[in-house]
């Protein structure tokens, strides 16, 4: 099931980028928000999660993102957040870039490093200064709005939405340590919708040993060099338990 090559590159000299999406965490009970998952209110995550949006309604975008953070909030990480976290030791350098804004794999361990590309449900920005800060608290009473202690105007939630970029800093970093992997792992995302796409692509040009990690066989990335067709949550555990098995 595992890439005997794969097992043999992950070694106390491999440099490992890990890009992951919603997949990882859905053994977790994360919502995918996609097809059914996606409806709250007979709202879709497409009509809510915008500039647009929390222009015109913010009371209505806040409560949508409350229930969300209470939802996520039960959730706990899975056996393949902690197996990356286990595989770290075990090579040079392991950093994780997530698509994911859910935390789990910051409470998984906070000695592994995480680059979020889309922000975190942990956070708030003001729309005017652009103070950020983290609040781990239930989302506000219906009707009422978070704001800047700094400023006194509204704080929205800390995430990229839809029709927005992602900050340059954030991609900066990514593409770095990107092209510094040896090997580079895509795990529960399929890796062909941008900028994941190009990170996977840059990796391999770079040199990097890339293996796509998902349940979907056609999902695999194209700039792939082998692919684990398991879910996360099987797979990674078992691959962290042949390098072990490897080690002297």
């Amino acid at each position: 099931m595992i890439p005997e090559e794969l097992i043999a590159r992950l070694d106390e000299r491999a440099c490992v980028v890990v890009l992951t999406g919603a997949g990882i965490s859905a053994a977790s009970g994360v919502p995918t928000f996609r097809g059914t998952d996606g409806l709250w209110k007979n709202y879709r995550a497409t009509d809510l999660a915008t500039p647009e949006a929390f222009a015109q309604d913010p009371a209505l975008v806040w409560e949508w993102y409350g229930w969300r953070r209470d939802l996520v909030r039960a959730c706990q990480p899975n056996p393949a957040h902690r197996a990356l976290v286990d595989l770290a030791p075990m090579v040079a350098r392991l950093a994780i870039v997530t698509q994911n804004v859910d935390g789990l794999h910051e409470r998984a361990s906070a000695e592994v490093p995480v680059l979020r590309l889309h922000g975190s449900l942990w956070q708030m920005r003001c729309v005017a200064c652009g103070r950020e800060i983290e609040n781990h608290e239930p989302g506000p009473a219906p009707g009422e709005l978070p704001r800047c202690t700094s400023c006194g105007e509204l704080l929205r939630p800390s995430v990229v939405w839809f029709g927005e970029a992602l900050d340059d800093w954030v991609l900066g970093q990514a593409g770095q340590l990107t092209s510094e992997a040896t090997v580079f792992m895509v795990v529960g995302t399929s890796g062909v919708v941008y900028p994941a796409a190009s990170f996977a692509a840059l990796a391999a040009q770079a040199g990097a040993y890339v293996v796509s990690f998902n349940v979907d066989d056609g999902a695999r990335s194209d700039s792939a060099h082998d692919h684990v067709n398991s879910p996360c949550e099987v797979s990674m555990p078992l691959l962290v338990r042949e390098v072990a098995a490897r080690r002297p």
